[in-house]
């Protein structure tokens, strides 16, 4: 039977279908990129809720308890780049569109930080607004592309950074605070599936590696509890509060 030509969002059902009307298993090189495409989507829609917990928790409370001010600003730097470097590339929606929702999130969820936080100094309007007039020359990739190259593998560097005074903070604090884990699961989640839509998506080597690097760092958020659990020796003084 001819493969039907089905293709919606750039996914394409046609050989799927003609696949199972003929009552055969799909073939491989038919099955896997449709399988990419829809894992892709799926998590571009998950991200769109993914520090919500996050946000809600600390609205719930009224607290940062706990919470890394720079590991959060360090996000919101980390995201921008990334973001930039997937549009400066022409990659399909689908295989990075979580960015652009993680990114809107994290701005937000800075801001609640920076209200809940002591009053801002003169130093954290700075840095906001070199941010602010930053950020848009960066997303429109009107910067030279070697620096561009430079800003995307330094991003392994940013999110690392961004990861360790929140551990640390965890470490010293023997608790999580208003960490949440729920939030910290679906990052760490996100970016295991996303190593598997990268490939298929022919990412660029840089850009498959960073999904690797990142869905490592995102043990951190389990990590929230091993930093209670095992690094902290006074384990029975740890604790955790929950999503």
């Amino acid at each position: 039977m001819v493969a039907m030509e089905l293709e919606i969002l750039g996914m394409n059902f046609g050989c799927v279908l003609a696949a199972l009307s003929d009552a055969k298993i799909p073939d491989k090189g038919c099955l896997l990129p449709l399988i990419s495409k829809l894992l892709g989507y799926a998590i571009v829609a998950a991200s769109t809720t993914v520090k919500l917990p996050q946000i809600l928790k600390i609205l719930k409370h009224g607290s940062v308890r706990g919470l890394s001010v720079a590991s959060f600003e360090l996000e919101v730097v980390g995201y921008t780049i990334a973001l930039a470097y997937c549009i400066h590339k022409g990659l399909p929606f689908s295989a990075y569109g979580e960015l652009a929702f993680l990114l809107i999130q994290a701005i937000i969820l800075v801001g609640i930080i920076y209200y809940y936080s002591p009053p801002m100094g003169t130093k954290t309007w700075m840095k906001a607004l070199l941010y602010c007039g930053l950020a848009p020359t960066v997303l429109t990739g009107k910067i030279d592309p070697a620096l561009f190259e430079v800003l995307y593998a330094s991003q392994h560097a940013i999110f690392f950074f961004a990861r360790v005074p929140q551990i640390w903070k965890n470490f010293t604090n023997k608790g999580t605070g208003e960490l949440s884990f729920l939030t910290c699961f679906m990052n760490f989640a996100g970016s295991i599936v996303r190593v598997f839509t990268s490939i298929q998506e022919k990412t660029p080597l840089s850009g498959i590696l960073d999904y690797n690097y990142g869905s490592l760092q995102h043990t951190d958020g389990f990590c929230s509890l091993l930093s209670c659990g095992i690094l902290v020796l006074d384990a029975p003084n740890c604790h955790y509060v929950g999503s």
